[in-house]
């Protein structure tokens, strides 16, 4: 109201004064750019004006700098649809990092928080009413939320009602506008769960127009049965599904994404609605627990502490431990674990276990790893980065026509901690390594990757493409400058090449430097609006 009121009483003066300036027709113009619009069409020159939230003109016979009341400059740079997170760590805290730097300086406008093994917020509704921050952020129903609030931390399958009360913890999150239901069965104690619960919780969000998201159950030797699983899923739940971070951990599985794009590709066949994204990094990053067997982690910290003071049984832990740290978790090379977060001794983040072996006087044999991390377990665990996968992987992954991006990132203040480099660079990279230096993507089909892409996987097809009538979420780049900048010796490095970014028509990035400006909204389910079939008046759908 007061901008119209404004526009009026300008455009009063206007006529009344001679000679007086005539009032901008709308409220910001972007000049000069090539317009990469999302879809994967070609680029075209052309100046876009936008008005509220909306972008209102595509004027390939351009606009003046004074048909805006302000005005970005593009010119020789690419104006695309804000780039689309799939998935990052931020479901119980963005509140906490309202800027969201990291992720809005390599371009990103909308984040995806399917969540896997974490919190979530709980009842959604009140949380996502209350945040005021830079990006969009969209939620998801947690399994393993849901499990932990009615079975804590113990291995065994629910009862009837037990499963009810997941149930409907599920069906209460999605009627407050998640997008879907997500899992991490690689965790505890998502990964005590069998199929059936999976899908039966699955169904759930099924019911209310939802998608399912998985972090497999295992990404090494177990990979294809873990991609099996997804399919499985989906289509005795009834709903799309999504692989997170696809890939093919440990060397004895490089060269596997043969088979597990074959797998999608064959699914997809068949009728089903199957997807997937990745990072665009050959190292992964997971807590520490992953290096051990899930059923000796049931009962937390304390029955992991009981079962190794039985001797037989600390034998058969070890045993497993050494069959996932020579399969998936960088073998004998010792290198190939490096340290985030050591609970025992910050002094080690960013150092490997090979540091550490070193200085403890050991050969750094697999042997002397297994201890070490029983050890650094029992004295709280750690988060570490494994540098366990292969790059021809990587790229034919990427080169998958329905894989999308994510940075499976953490917001981050800058130079707090130590975290994986994709926090900072996963977008940029994409742009820079495998667009511009590799050519194994062209420019528009890895923005199409970035926006239309995701924002259709999510029912958010009003977002993710620069067309008159959609929402004013744009990324302006040099395709020639832009890159990541951060490592794994030093993460914490913005990327460049980023000049504008604009949310909801707010400039939040304004040549290069960040406006404060947090006009970002909850992108609400349901992802898939046809497919709805729960009343909101009970808790999910009938015989879920």
């Amino acid at each position: 109201m007061r901008r119209a009121t404004l526009k009026s009483l300008l455009l009063a003066t206007a006529l009344m004064g001679a000679g007086a300036a005539q009032a901008a027709e709308f409220d910001l113009v972007i000049l000069g750019g090539q317009v990469v619009d999302g879809t994967g069409a070609g680029a075209y020159r052309a100046d876009l004006a936008i008005e509220g939230d909306r972008i209102v003109r595509i004027a390939r016979d351009g606009l003046k700098a004074d048909d805006g009341d302000a005005v970005l400059d593009a010119r020789g740079l690419i104006v695309a649809p804000g780039f689309i997170d799939n998935h990052a760590h931020i479901a119980d805290n963005i509140h906490e990092y309202p800027l969201a730097e990291n992720f809005v300086r390599q371009g990103i406008t909308s984040i995806i928080a399917s969540l896997h093994s974490g919190p979530q917020p709980y009842p959604l509704k009140p949380y996502i009413e209350a945040l005021k921050v830079a990006p969009n952020v969209g939620f998801f129903a947690g399994h393993s939320f849901a499990r932990t609030q009615v079975l804590g931390m113990e291995n065994r399958a629910p009862t009837p009602g037990e499963l009810a009360s997941m149930q409907k913890i599920i069906a209460d999150t999605m009627a407050d506008g998640a997008l879907g239901m997500s899992t991490g069965l690689v965790y505890v104690p998502a990964n005590y769960a069998k199929p059936d619960e999976v899908i039966a919780m699955a169904k759930v969000a099924a019911c209310w127009g939802g998608i399912y998201v998985s972090h497999m159950r295992d990404e090494g030797a177990g990979v294809l049965d873990s991609v099996a699983e997804v399919i499985e899923v989906a289509d005795k739940a009834g709903l799309p599904g999504q692989i997170n971070h696809h890939k093919a951990m440990g060397s004895t599985q490089w060269g596997w994404s043969v088979k597990t794009l074959a797998m999608i590709d064959e699914a997809r066949a068949r009728g089903l609605d199957i997807t997937h994204d990745l990072y665009p990094y050959s190292a992964s990053s997971s807590s520490s627990a992953v290096m051990f067997p899930a059923w000796a982690l049931a009962g937390g910290p304390e029955g992991f502490k009981a079962r190794l003071e039985d001797p037989e049984v600390r034998a058969k832990v070890e045993a497993e431990m050494m069959r996932v740290l020579m399969v998936q978790r960088g073998g004998a090379d010792l290198e190939r674990l490096q340290f985030r977060s050591l609970a025992a001794d910050p002094s080690y983040n960013g150092k490997t276990l090979a540091d550490l072996a070193r200085d403890r006087g050991l050969a750094g044999t697999p042997e002397d790893a297994i201890q070490l991390l029983i050890e650094l377990q029992l004295k709280g665990g750690f988060t570490a980065i494994y540098h366990v996968m292969d790059e021809a992987d990587v790229v034919r992954i990427l080169q998958h026509p329905l894989a999308m991006i994510e940075t499976d990132g953490d917001p981050v203040g800058f130079g707090d901690g130590f975290p994986h480099p994709r926090t900072y660079g996963a977008f940029p990279r994409v742009l820079a390594r495998y667009v511009r230096e590799q050519k194994v993507l062209t420019l528009e089909d890895a923005v199409r990757r970035m926006t239309s892409l995701a924002a259709d996987q999510v029912g958010q097809t009003e977002r993710g493409r620069l067309a008159e009538g959609a929402f004013a979420d744009i990324t302006v780049f040099d395709a020639e400058t832009i890159a990541d900048k951060a490592t794994f010796e030093d993460p914490h490095q913005y990327a460049v090449g980023i000049r504008h970014v604009v949310i909801n028509g707010v400039p939040v990035i304004r040549a290069g430097a960040l406006t404060g400006a947090m006009p970002g909204r909850p992108l609400l389910g349901p992802a898939r609006p046809d497919a709805v079939r729960a009343d909101p008046a009970t808790p999910g759908c009938p015989k879920a």
